[in-house]
């Protein structure tokens, strides 16, 4: 028999899940805020910056005594957490590194072949000389290797070569970052990044879809096959249903889950025992939240629509007279509800946060307490 999962318990063991159920003003120590990156999985990094950066505002939304020194440190001095590639450039506890490096491995020749053609032509032969290059001068940075021929770069997908290649060389695992400058990338060898009791223990391909199957979906609660691949975009949607059919029965169960509009229940699966653990799950706080457009809870946007009601999107990239709500648009929470969103951008010269558009979701009222 398929299990019924109510929406509100769906969307209270999601909160849960994802780290925004805890008291937001208990103290964060440096271990706590580890342990809050590893519950994640990750954390996903971004260069706009109109109000904070979207890594220090996704920990912010979960604990406000968050403090950026403290990433700093577990980056650059602990080395308990490094950067790489989930479905985009993200922050993750180097504990996880030995399943990256069986990704480095199986991404490798893909990834060569598609920068190939969307990049540039030519960076393939400098992979040698910029790792000689970091082996014998210490961290460095793009334009350390940049060289006179070299075209001008007018953004991400306009990398020249030696750009290329050096990212090229992190994304596949030989060169990590040390740390960032103004938020520019420093790289240096792995070897002399990442822990060696964290090197050179890559797992089999089984173990290796196995890790990322189950961590996905231990951060879900419900999930789709399709969803379980999506939430690292390490394994493909073939090895994710495989994993799924191969416990169906088992450890795993089909489920029914209420979306918010009242729609048809969509089928999906979740471990035994789920409607107990959503029953077990904390309500998360009530007060007022703002969420980087680029949060974990509402990254999936189907899967935010759904659950929430909330259908939203980052406008960034649309032109300004097409934008239905503004260029950088944040989300705002209150309670389990998504209740409308807020352009805002901070004016660092005046020290001035100013907000520029406040759109509150039908039937939710501007009270004096949300104003405030």
């Amino acid at each position: 028999m398929t299990i019924l999962v109510p929406n509100a318990a769906a969307r209270r063991l999601f909160l849960h899940l994802q780290g925004l159920s805890a008291p937001p003003n208990r103290k964060l120590t440096r271990p706590g805020l580890l342990g809050l990156i590893e519950g994640l999985g990750f954390v996903q990094v971004d260069s706009i910056n109109t109000v904070e950066r979207a890594h220090h505002m996704i920990l912010f939304a979960r604990n406000q005594t968050y403090a950026k020194a403290d990433l700093a440190r577990l980056l650059e001095r602990d080395r308990a957490l490094f950067e790489n590639w989930t479905h985009d450039a993200s922050i993750i506890p180097t504990a996880f590194f030995p399943y990256w490096e069986h990704r480095f491995a199986c991404d490798a020749a893909g990834l060569r072949a598609r920068w190939r053609e969307w990049r540039r032509e030519g960076f393939e032969h400098m992979l040698d000389d910029i790792l000689d290059h970091v082996r014998r001068e210490g961290p460095s940075m793009a334009r350390h290797l940049r060289r006179p021929q070299d075209a001008a770069a007018e953004g991400w997908w306009d990398w020249h070569p030696s750009k290329t290649a050096l990212e090229y060389l992190w994304r596949t695992g030989a060169l990590a970052v040390d740390r960032r400058e103004g938020f520019q990338k420093v790289y240096d060898l792995a070897e002399r990044v990442i822990p060696a009791a964290h090197r050179g223990v890559s797992p089999a391909h089984e173990d290796f879809v196995d890790w990322f199957c189950r961590g996905a979906l231990d951060r879900l609660g419900i999930a789709t096959a399709g969803e379980i691949a999506a939430f690292w975009d390490a394994v493909t949607p073939d090895e994710a249903k495989a994993w799924c059919a191969d416990r169906l029965g088992g450890e795993l169960v089909e489920v029914l889950v209420e979306p918010a509009d009242g729609s048809k229940p969509r089928l999906a699966l979740a471990r035994s025992g789920i409607l107990e653990r959503a029953a077990a799950a904390p309500e998360p706080p009530g007060r007022l939240r703002v969420l980087s457009p680029f949060d974990p809870l509402i990254r999936d946007r189907a899967r935010a629509r759904r659950l929430f009601g909330f259908d939203y999107r980052i406008e960034v990239f649309v032109p300004a007279a097409k934008r239905t709500y503004g260029y950088y648009v944040f989300p705002l929470l209150e309670g389990d509800r998504l209740i409308g969103r807020i352009d805002m951008k901070c004016e660092r010269g005046e020290g001035l946060l100013r907000v520029t558009g406040l759109w509150l979701e039908s039937g939710i009222k501007p009270t004096a307490a949300r104003r405030r």
